[in-house]
C-alpha cells in the first residue's frame, strides 16, 4: 500500500507541473509588458496609459476564466444513477455477464440513458458501481489536485483558450513596433531588450498553438461533440450516430455558454446546468422534455462518475 500511496503523491505533484509553468509564464509577461514596456520603454504618458488599460482587460479575463476553468469541481451523477439496493446485490452475485446486462437494462429503462457500449451493452462503472450517465467515462484524475475538463467547466475551458489568444494577440500588436525598434537598433540597448525581444516571440508561439486548439473546441462546440464522439461516434440503440447529440448550431452552443447571449464571454455559470432547459430532440428520434432530458436529472447535469463529460 506504502509504494501505491507514494504513486499517487508523486502523479499529484507532477500533475502541478503545467500548472506552475503556465503561472510563471504568465507572471513574467506581466513583468515584461508592464514594467520593461510600460514603464521603462514607452515614451509618453497616453500610449503608456492606453496600453495598460487595454493589457489589463484582457489580462482580467484571461486569469479569471482560467482559475475558474482549473478550480470548477467536476460534477457527480446523482444517486439515481446507483443500482438499487435488491438489484445490486443481484448483480454482484451474478457471475454471467448476460444476466448481469439484463438487470442493467431493467435499471436503465427508467433513466435517461440512451448510449450503449460498441457490443450495445449498457454502460456501467464498476469502479464507481453507478451505470454511466452519457456522454460521460471513469476519469482517473478527476480526484486529484488539478481538474478535468468536462460540461461543469468546459465554457470556462473554452474561454480561457479565447482570452489567451486575445491576450497574447494584444501583447503583439502593442509590441510590435518597440520590437522592431530594439530589432533595428533605433532604441539603444538597455535591460528592457531582452523582455520586449522575447515577449513578442513567446506572445506569438502561444497564440499560433492556442488558436488551433481553440479553432478545435468551438467545432466541437458547434456539432455539440466531446473529444471522445468527434473520433469514435457515440452509440445508441439503433447503432453509431456521430450527430446523436446535435441540437443545430445555435441550441448546440446554448448547452455549453447558455441561452442568454450576455454571459456568454463573461467566465460565470450560465449553462444549461443551471436552469431548466428546453425540450429537446435527440439525434435519433428520441423526443425528450425537461423532466426527461438526456442531460439532466433531479436538476442537475450528470456529467462525471467521477466519471467526468467526455470533453
Amino acid at each position: 500500500m506504502a509504494p501505491s500511496h507514494a504513486l499517487r503523491c508523486c502523479k499529484r505533484a507532477l500533475n502541478w507541473i503545467p500548472v506552475l509553468f503556465i503561472n510563471l509564464v504568465v507572471g513574467w509577461s506581466y513583468y515584461a509588458y508592464v514594467v520593461e514596456l510600460c514603464v521603462y520603454t514607452i515614451p509618453n504618458n497616453p500610449e503608456r496609459i492606453s496600453y495598460l488599460v487595454l493589457f489589463h482587460i484582457f489580462f482580467t479575463m484571461f486569469i479569471w476564466s482560467y482559475w475558474k476553468t482549473i478550480w470548477s469541481k467536476p460534477e457527480s451523477p446523482s444517486k439515481a444513477f446507483c443500482l438499487p439496493r435488491a438489484e445490486k446485490e443481484l448483480f454482484e452475485r451474478e457471475e454471467q455477464a448476460e444476466t448481469q446486462q439484463e438487470i442493467l437494462k431493467k435499471v436503465a429503462k427508467n433513466l435517461p440513458v440512451y448510449t450503449r457500449t460498441a457490443g450495445g451493452a449498457v454502460r456501467y462503472c464498476d469502479h464507481c458501481q453507478v451505470i454511466k450517465p452519457d456522454r460521460c467515462h471513469h476519469c482517473s484524475t478527476c480526484e486529484m489536485v488539478n481538474n478535468c475538463v468536462g460540461f461543469s467547466n468546459y465554457k470556462y475551458f473554452v474561454l480561457f483558450l479565447t482570452y489567451a489568444a486575445l491576450y497574447c494577440v494584444v501583447i503583439c500588436a502593442t509590441v510590435i513596433q518597440y520590437f522592431l525598434k530594439f530589432w533595428t537598433k533605433v532604441l539603444p540597448d538597455t535591460h528592457a531588450k531582452f523582455h520586449v525581444l522575447f515577449l513578442f516571440f513567446v506572445a506569438a508561439l502561444f497564440f499560433v498553438s492556442v488558436l488551433s486548439l481553440l479553432g478545435y473546441h468551438l467545432w466541437l462546440v458547434g456539432k455539440n461533440r466531446t473529444t471522445i464522439e468527434a473520433f469514435r461516434a457515440p452509440v445508441f440503440a439503433n447503432g453509431p450516430d456521430k450527430n446523436g447529440f446535435s441540437l443545430g448550431f445555435k441550441r448546440n452552443a446554448a448547452e455549453v455558454f447558455g441561452d442568454q447571449g450576455k454571459y456568454w464571454m463573461f467566465p460565470v455559470s450560465s449553462n444549461l446546468a443551471d436552469g431548466k432547459p428546453d425540450p429537446c430532440v435527440h439525434g435519433n428520434n428520441i423526443q425528450h422534455t425537461a423532466e426527461d432530458s438526456k442531460e439532466n436529472i433531479e436538476g442537475g447535469q450528470t456529467d462525471s462518475v467521477k466519471v467526468e463529460n467526455e470533453q
